[in-house]
């Protein structure tokens, strides 16, 4: 038996299960689609289990080392979401997979290797000293990480990737918003550097100063003043 039929075996396995489920796709309809015995998927993978460990195996690599990698970043949270982004946009359809009836959950070395990253990435995003609230805000923005990346996982990549941060940041930013001098009125004209950073990502990401500001909760001026050459 090859490696090409191992990969093979695999690239079947994501699309029936993609399209039909993982409980309704049986080793025998895997190995027609194949091309090959059912003896010989079992030589490579005892059984349906063992199919999607080995699917997932590449993701989970990802999400280990991404959140490793995270944990020692200037700004934790910022990496962690992005970096988590980044590992769910580079395997979304395996993510897609899952929507259908939770095969993910049919390993329980997936499962808790997949369970492990997400608090590790709940812990970074909502900070050491995080109370309920914040840890909460941490798993919203997590979820919306992921959710919009099943649903439109055909979309172009970095349009996708930009409108999700825009959301996160949205989140984060009526969650915290900059703190302003005492009796001031109207919107702060001081951002810190996080706000700065999301600001500036929003306007890589092609988006106008007037919605940069409304996202912020910081004046046009404000994003005129911090972001040189804003049109």
């Amino acid at each position: 038996m090859t490696d090409d039929t191992r990969a093979r075996i695999l690239r079947a396995a994501l699309e029936e299960f993609s399209e039909r489920g993982y409980h309704a796709t049986s080793v025998r309809e895997l190995a027609e689609r194949v091309g090959v015995t059912k003896t010989a998927v079992l030589y490579h993978f005892p059984g349906k289990a063992d199919i999607v460990t080995a699917l997932a195996e590449p993701l989970l690599a990802d999400l280990d080392a991404t959140m490793t990698k995270a944990a020692t970043a200037p700004d934790p949270r910022a990496a962690a979401i992005e970096g988590l982004l980044d590992v769910w946009l580079t395997h979304r359809y395996l993510l897609r997979m899952n929507l259908r009836d939770l095969g993910l959950t049919a390993s329980t070395a997936v499962f808790d290797r997949f369970r492990d990253g997400m608090l590790k990435a709940n812990h970074l995003v909502a900070g050491p000293a995080a109370d309920l609230a914040g840890r909460v805000r941490a798993a919203q923005a997590i979820a919306m990480l992921s959710d919009p990346v099943v649903l439109f996982a055909d979309a172009p990549v970095d349009e996708l990737r930009a409108a999700v941060l825009d959301g996160v940041d949205r989140l984060f930013s009526a969650g915290e918003p900059p703190a302003r001098p005492p009796g001031r009125r109207g919107r702060p004209s001081v951002m810190s550097p996080e706000t700065l950073e999301a600001a500036r990502r929003l306007s890589d990401a092609g988006h106008s100063p007037s919605d940069i500001a409304t996202a912020l909760g910081v004046s046009r001026a404000t994003i005129y003043r911090h972001l040189p050459g804003t049109e």
